[in-house]
């Protein structure tokens, strides 16, 4: 077994970045002052299946967005964290707010912005485009892209890991 699979099967906290993980990057800007993003809907099944493997989810952003509230409240990410400016710190908060342990902690960035959660958790995962000092700490990279399935391969991942894949995925082969 690989270092990133024995360090998955420890994982009980899943903590996802949004733009550039969940989304590809772009932050699209109305007219209307609105900001818009597309998510995979892949990726949300793959978040609620890990869910109810139970694993716990949260999200810490840079940026707010009624949308990713709105995406959060679907996917049942019970733990939220918008318009952070130290993601370590809220890092450290979320840690006192659940009880979990750095090493039972996940987090899936993008940029460098998310290395100082990233370098102290258990399993430091992002996606093909990040940037390469990014990826020289990420125990993870995931070959599905920003917004086209990352998060679902996390999942699945971390499911597989856990022996928890097969009895999430019985619920459909019946």
């Amino acid at each position: 077994m690989n270092e990133a699979m024995v360090r998955a099967a420890r994982i009980r906290l899943v903590i996802f970045d949004v733009d550039g993980v969940m989304t590809d990057g772009r932050l699209i800007l109305g007219d209307d002052g609105l900001e818009y993003k597309a998510f995979n809907s892949q990726d949300g099944l793959g978040m609620k299946l890990l869910k109810a493997s139970g694993v716990e989810l949260a999200i810490i952003t840079g940026r707010t967005s009624h949308v990713v509230t709105k995406r959060a409240e679907n996917t049942g990410i019970r733990y939220f964290f918008q318009g952070v400016e130290d993601k370590l710190e809220a890092f450290h908060q979320l840690l006192s707010q659940t009880g979990f342990s750095p090493e039972q902690c996940a987090f899936m960035g993008d940029d460098v912005v998310d290395l100082p959660p990233m370098r102290r958790c258990g399993l430091a995962v992002t996606v093909p485009t990040a940037p390469p000092l990014v990826k020289q700490y990420a125990h993870l990279v995931t070959t599905r892209a920003a917004g086209h399935g990352a998060v679902r391969e996390l999942c699945e991942f971390l499911m597989r890991a856990q022996g928890t894949f097969d009895a999430q995925m019985a619920q459909f082969l019946r």
